[in-house]
C-alpha cells in the first residue's frame, strides 16, 4: 500500500515539474531549451526576448487599465481614509517594481543560470541517477505544496475580484493581473524547486555518510576516495547554492516583501471595511480577505520552511561525521579525509543570505511576521480617528 501510494507520489511530483517546466517556457518564464541528446540546458536569446516583450506587454497593459478604474466603494473609502489610498499606491509601486524586476534578472543572468542548472543535472547524471527523485523525506513534499501554494494564490486572487462590489471576475484588468501574478509565482517558483534539488542531494550525501560509518562499525573496510568524493560534492553543492542565491537575490527579497505588503493592506481594509464603511456583510469579508491573508502566509511560511530545510540539512553533516570519531584504527587516508570534510564544514555552511541583510530560515520568517503585524497596528493607531468618524 505504501509503495502504492509512493509511486503515484512520484507520478504526480514529475507532472508538477514539466507542468512547470513547459508553462514556463509558454509564458517566457525560462529561456532554456533541454538537450536530450547532452542532457544539458541550451540558452535561447529568442526566448529571452520573447519572454521580455511578452511580460512587459502584461505589465504595461495592466498599468494602463487598471489606472482609470476605481469603484464607488473605493472613492468612498479614500475619501474617509486617505490613508488607505497612500498605502494600496505604494503597495502597486512595490508589485510593480517586483514584476519589472523578476523579468528583467531573468534574461539578464540568464547565462549564469544556465552554468548552474548544467552543473546540477552534471551532479544528477553523474552521481544522484541511481537514487529515486522523491527518496529524500521531504523533496516531494514541498514540491506538490509549492505548486498548490500557486493555484490556491490564483483562486484567491479570482475570488477577490468575483466579490469585490463593481469588480467582473474576467475583465481585461483582471486577466493582465492574473497573468502578472502568476508569472511572479512561478518565478519565485524556479528558485525554491532548485534549492528542494539542492536539498535532495544534500540528503543523499549524508545519508552516504551514514553508512560508511555502519559499515566500518562492522568492521569492513571503507576506501577514502568514496569520502573524497562525498567532500567534493558536499563542496560543488555549496557552491552552486551561493551563486544561485546570489542570481535570485532581488528577486526573491522583493516577492517576499510584496506579500507581506500585500497582508498589511489587506488586514487594513478588513479594519476599514469593518468598522467605517460597512457596505459589505460578513460572510462577503470572510469569503475575500482572510482566505487571501492565509494563502499569502502559507505562501510566505512555504519559502521560508524550504530554505530552512535546507540549511538544517546541510548542519546535519558535522554531525553525522563525529560518529567517525568515535572509531579506532581508522586508515590513515581514510582518517585525513574525514578531518579535511569536518574542517570544511566547520568554515563553510550552507546558507541564504539576500542582498547581504539577511539570512532565510525560521527565525527570520517568524520577525518578518511580527514586524508586519506591527505595521498593521501602527497604521490603525495613526489613522484612528479617520476609522471611529
Amino acid at each position: 500500500m505504501f509503495r502504492h501510494i509512493r509511486g503515484r507520489r512520484r507520478k504526480i511530483v514529475r507532472f508538477i515539474l514539466k507542468t512547470v517546466f513547459y508553462g514556463s517556457l509558454g509564458l517566457g518564464l525560462f529561456p532554456f531549451l533541454f538537450d536530450a541528446k547532452e542532457k544539458q540546458l541550451r540558452r535561447s536569446n529568442w526566448l529571452i526576448a520573447y519572454g521580455l516583450v511578452l511580460n512587459f506587454a502584461f505589465i504595461a497593459l495592466l498599468v494602463q487599465i487598471s489606472s482609470g478604474n476605481e469603484n464607488t466603494v473605493n472613492k468612498e473609502i479614500y475619501i474617509r481614509n486617505p490613508l488607505l489610498k497612500f498605502i494600496e499606491a505604494l503597495g502597486g509601486i512595490i508589485s510593480f517594481g517586483t514584476a519589472c524586476l523578476v523579468h528583467l534578472q531573468t534574461g539578464w543572468r540568464s547565462n549564469e543560470l544556465g552554468k548552474i542548472l548544467n552543473e546540477l543535472l552534471l551532479l544528477q547524471h553523474n552521481h544522484f541517477k541511481h537514487f529515486p527523485l522523491d527518496d529524500s523525506p521531504k523533496f516531494g513534499y514541498y514540491v506538490i505544496q509549492k505548486f498548490l501554494s500557486i493555484v490556491f494564490e490564483m483562486l484567491s486572487s479570482i475570488a477577490m475580484y468575483a466579490l469585490m462590489p463593481g469588480s467582473r471576475t474576467f475583465s481585461m484588468d483582471s486577466i493582465w493581473f492574473y497573468l502578472v501574478q502568476l508569472n511572479v509565482l512561478l518565478l519565485a517558483m524556479h528558485f525554491h524547486v532548485f534549492v528542494i534539488h539542492i536539498y535532495r542531494f544534500l540528503w543523499i550525501i549524508n545519508r552516504q555518510l551514514l553508512y560508511l560509518a555502519s559499515e566500518l562499525r562492522m568492521g569492513r573496510r571503507v576506501d577514502a576516495t568514496r569520502v573524497e568524493l562525498l567532500l567534493w560534492l558536499y563542496s560543488r553543492l555549496l557552491d552552486l547554492n551561493s551563486r544561485l542565491t546570489n542570481i535570485y537575490d532581488y528577486q526573491i527579497t522583493c516577492t517576499m516583501i510584496t506579500i507581506l505588503s500585500a497582508n498589511i493592506i489587506i488586514g487594513f481594509i478588513v479594519i476599514i471595511l469593518s468598522i467605517s464603511v460597512q457596505k459589505m456583510s460578513l460572510i462577503t469579508m470572510i469569503m475575500m480577505f482572510p482566505q487571501a491573508i492565509i494563502i499569502n502566509l502559507w505562501d510566505f511560511w512555504l519559502s521560508i520552511s524550504i530554505c530552512d530545510l535546507a540549511e538544517r540539512t546541510g548542519r546535519q553533516t558535522p554531525c553525522i561525521l563525529r560518529l567517525f570519531s568515535d572509531m579506532q584504527d581508522l586508515e590513515v587516508d581514510l582518517e585525513r579525509t574525514i578531518n579535511e570534510f569536518a574542517w570544511f564544514c566547520s568554515h563553510q555552511q550552507l546558507r541564504f543570505f539576500h542582498c547581504r541583510m539577511f539570512y532565510v530560515n525560521y527565525q527570520t520568517g517568524f520577525q518578518m511576521l511580527i514586524t508586519s503585524i506591527l505595521y498593521l497596528v501602527f497604521m490603525v493607531q495613526f489613522d484612528y480617528m479617520n476609522l471611529i468618524k
